[in-house]
């Protein structure tokens, strides 16, 4: 009887330890998303994130579920979405651009801050202590401002060789893209253009700064990606295509809608790499303790068709380097 008891008690704590096993693998996370820019068409976080999360074995609805929030242009209402989220306790949140960063970091200490695509260089804004020990309760993807700055601005002289005056648009609430505004300039100076720094806050401060480079012509555009930026691109590409002056983006969302030229990271592979920081911290581990990365690869995109609607021709040296020529 000792030892039917004895193993009975035992079938039933092995049961109860694969019932408590069961329940933690069954536990499903709440991922909170606070981005800058549009709505998504179904309101929930980039594709390329939640792709990513599905590789890694979170299903939607069964063991992963979204929080979205998008401030479509407006940043200031991001420390309302970022308290939001924190309310309601999610356990990661994945922060987009620079703005909506500083909202996540100022609305919590604890809930663990990945960052994502269009993220400025999280040292050099404080985000984070250094790229290997980043400190905090934040971590992810980061941007290398000053030698991939020197590289766009060279690419673009390539493309335009006569250029001596280059203007630069960005937006000048995020302090992320001043920063690279800044490199920008230092960058200028060495290839010997002058630039033209035109920050501006809102779409109304766009309009406004583009009009006024059609009066004042540039020999060229630089336009830094932000939210403000990439919700606005149909306007800048638009001005780009009307007054033939020559535009170098940061990105190649831009110049597969009409744009002239990019040279920048696949945002789709950083979201996928965002999704791997979630994993890894949903798993257990610490921001403080997950180096930041920096891209690892930076793509050329021109569009020949935008180019000789302007009289350009890119350099036969530049269209070999070209990771994707639109035609």
């Amino acid at each position: 009887m000792k030892r039917r008891t004895f193993v009975a008690a035992g079938f039933a704590g092995l049961t109860l330890v694969s019932a408590t096993r069961g329940h933690a693998q069954q536990r499903t996370f709440r991922i909170g998303y606070l981005g800058g820019s549009g709505r998504t068409p179904d309101g929930g976080p980039p594709g390329a994130l939640r792709e990513g999360l599905r590789q890694l074995g979170y299903v939607e609805g069964k063991n992963i579920i979204y929080e979205a929030r998008f401030a479509e242009g407006r940043p200031e209402r991001l420390p309302e979405f970022a308290a939001e989220l924190v309310r309601l306790k999610v356990d990661v949140i994945l922060a987009q651009g620079s703005p909506a960063q500083f909202a996540a970091k100022e609305a919590t200490s604890t809930i663990p801050i990945v960052t994502a695509p269009a993220a400025g260089d999280l040292v050099g804004t404080g985000m984070i202590a250094s790229l290997a020990r980043p400190g905090g309760n934040m971590t992810g993807l980061s941007d290398d401002s000053v030698p991939l700055s020197a590289k766009r601005m060279e690419l673009l002289k390539e493309t335009v060789p006569k250029a001596s005056v280059i203007a630069v648009l960005w937006n000048a609430d995020d302090r992320g893209m001043t920063l690279r505004s800044q490199e920008l300039e230092k960058a200028a100076r060495i290839l010997k253009v002058e630039v033209r720094a035109i920050g501006v806050r809102n779409k109304e401060d766009l309009a406004a700064a583009l009009s006024d480079l059609g009066r004042r012509r540039p020999d060229a555009v630089f336009v830094v990606a932000d939210a403000l930026m990439f919700i606005n691109r149909k306007l800048i590409i638009e001005f780009q295509t009307n007054e033939r002056i020559p535009a170098m983006y940061e990105i190649a969302n831009y110049v597969n809608e009409g744009g002239l030229m990019s040279y920048g990271p696949d945002p789709a592979e950083m979201f996928r790499k965002a999704a791997d920081y979630v994993d890894r911290i949903l798993k257990g581990s610490k921001p403080a303790d997950l180096p930041a990365e920096l891209p690892t690869r930076y793509y050329l995109t021109l569009n020949q068709k935008a180019a000789e609607a302007m009289g350009l021709h890119f350099p036969p040296v530049l269209m070999l380097r070209a990771d994707h020529v639109v035609k």
